[in-house]
């Protein structure tokens, strides 16, 4: 196991009716900005269940915030806050507003633009103290630093790192009326969260490797069980602890990780608007398809105890597992190839340049460069 520094300051308010506790988190005289998205807070309750619980205080509110945050939008809100001299920002919604947040809070104390930010962590100065109320578990935002900023004008999509929330308050019944395919899109997301922690080599640390394989398997247990009633409040809040617990740092812990898969999905949700969560359904079993002579010995493990994967050769079961992993997602409704969603052959060349130009290499060996870039997206073409 490697070296590692942790901490993770985050309080998490977990449970049915925990919205109501907003008032005693949020300091008394704060100037609050409340960041939303396009409004299905309003339609599920979520909306009403904050106010009532910051009854009594003031705020200003900021709408409109979209999946794959644009910073376009969120120079909107840094200058609402900054005309308002709020002190706490408080995120109501999923990831992207989470994310979102996050890039708001560092903003309105700064004289710099928000994507200036994105671009360079250096000059971050104060940062607003900010908290999340989830409603659609997927990214883990609201228990980490990280968050990811699109930019509509330059097309392009950059992960960014702020500070952790104060809190984070999750109510799993708030994710009751969440539409099909974003529960599909936020279990993918969460598994692959996992897999890029996961899914490199073997040997590194027992405890990471049970932690990591227990979301996993928590995930392929109740994604039937959600798919079959979103009103089954045990599976969802499974579901929602995982989404959490899948990336804030815990299954991290002193072992190498991966992060090709997204840094690939950015660049097809930037050039083509695919959701996040399906571009991950799309990239990693191609990737692990090309990376499978690399990663054989974690893909074996993963098989075995995951899947349940023990007849046939190493190569054989390495197979296994990627087609076991495949057919996962299919069975949550999403695609596997970019031929599904009409994804043609000028946006991988547009993906493999960025990656050439940049000079980019990902991955737990360093060696995810344009290349195999290129053989990961035309192998996932048809």
């Amino acid at each position: 196991m490697r070296n590692f520094t942790f901490q993770n300051t985050t309080k998490l308010i977990f449970g049915r009716g925990t919205i109501a506790k907003l008032a005693q988190e949020i300091p008394a005289h704060a100037r609050l900005l409340l960041a939303f998205g396009g409004g299905s807070v309003k339609r599920n309750g979520v909306y009403d269940q904050v106010v009532a619980a910051l009854k009594g205080r003031e705020w200003v509110e900021f709408w409109g915030i979209e999946p794959n945050p644009r910073v376009e939008t969120l120079r909107k809100a840094v200058a609402l806050g900054k005309e308002h001299d709020v002190d706490f920002v408080l995120a109501v919604g999923g990831g992207s507003v989470a994310d979102a947040t996050k890039l708001i809070a560092s903003s309105i104390r700064s004289a710099l633009d928000p994507w200036d930010l994105v671009l360079n962590e250096n000059k971050l100065g104060e940062i607003l103290p900010f908290a999340t109320v989830m409603t659609l578990p997927a990214t883990g935002s609201e228990m980490n630093r990280g968050a990811v900023i699109s930019n509509d004008a330059t097309g392009e999509k950059f992960a960014f790192y702020s500070r952790y929330p104060e809190f984070s308050i999750l109510d799993p019944e708030t994710t009751f009326s969440l539409p099909d395919e974003q529960i599909a899109y936020g279990i993918c997301d969460t598994f692959v969260h996992v897999m890029e922690q996961y899914m490199t080599t073997t040997g590194q640390s027992p405890l990471m490797d049970r932690w990591a394989e227990g979301v996993l398997q928590t995930l392929i247990e109740v994604a039937p069980r959600i798919r079959a009633d979103k009103h089954n409040y045990d599976a969802m809040a499974d579901y929602m602890l995982s989404a959490t617990m899948g990336l804030n740092g815990f299954i991290a812990l002193g072992v190498s990780q991966d992060w090709a898969t997204h840094m690939i999905g950015h660049e097809l949700t930037a050039l083509e608007g695919i959701s996040h969560g399906q571009t991950l359904a799309i990239i990693l079993p191609a990737l692990l398809r090309v990376l499978r002579d690399q990663k054989q010995d974690k893909l074996v493990q993963y098989g075995e105890r995951v899947w349940g994967i023990v007849e046939g050769s190493p190569a054989e079961r390495a197979k296994t597992a990627i087609e076991r992993t495949e057919e996962f997602f299919r069975s949550l409704g999403l695609a596997t190839r970019l031929c599904e969603l009409g994804v043609g052959e000028k946006t991988v060349e547009e993906i493999v340049r960025r990656f050439s130009s940049r000079g980019t290499v990902l991955g737990e060996g360093r060696n995810v460069d344009a290349e195999k870039v290129a053989e990961v997206l035309r192998l996932c073409r048809s």
